[in-house]
């Protein structure tokens, strides 16, 4: 959803490329990557997409919803563990290291279960902070790319 915000600022059309299982947008000199697999095998389309557009790992930014957050609320991390994100540990493990810098997006707590929760629809009362977060999230990752991880550790956090 940050994604597709950040193609619509750009005017960048989404294309499916079908060997990396994912969809990718040319968004003002960032490529944008959806991979269209399986959460849990995000890392394959992700490793494909950097490295033939010869990204590393530290200057990729993968951005996640995060159960351990509440809804809305944005976390910049430089590098880390996956925290039990399943797609996070396989993007870790496709490109061979943790330090990959993260933007973690809060989706509140699972109280009907992680599953329906993760893969459900948000509530009607849910949607207006999700619609500020999502256009925050998209902000702070220009405002990352603009004036580096650190400033907006320091702002978004």
């Amino acid at each position: 959803m940050v994604l597709d915000k950040l193609a619509a600022r750009s005017g960048a059309p989404w294309r499916t490329e079908k060997k990396w299982k994912a969809q990718i947008a040319d968004c003002e000199g960032v490529v944008c990557c959806k991979p269209t697999s399986f959460m849990n095998l995000s890392g394959n389309p992700v490793n494909g997409v950097a490295h033939f557009y010869k990204v590393p790992p530290a200057e990729t930014l993968v951005v996640y919803d995060d159960l351990a957050l509440p809804l809305g609320k944005l976390r910049f991390r430089p590098d880390g563990s996956a925290g039990g994100h399943n797609g996070m540990q396989s993007v870790i493990e496709h490109l061979g290291t943790r330090e990959i810098p993260r933007l973690r997006i809060g989706i509140g707590g699972a109280a009907g279960g992680m599953v329906n929760h993760v893969l459900g629809r948000f509530s009607a009362e849910e949607l207006p902070e999700l619609e500020a977060a999502l256009e925050r999230a998209a902000d702070a990752i220009a405002f990352a790319q603009n004036r580096g991880l650190q400033a907006a550790m320091n702002h978004f956090n």
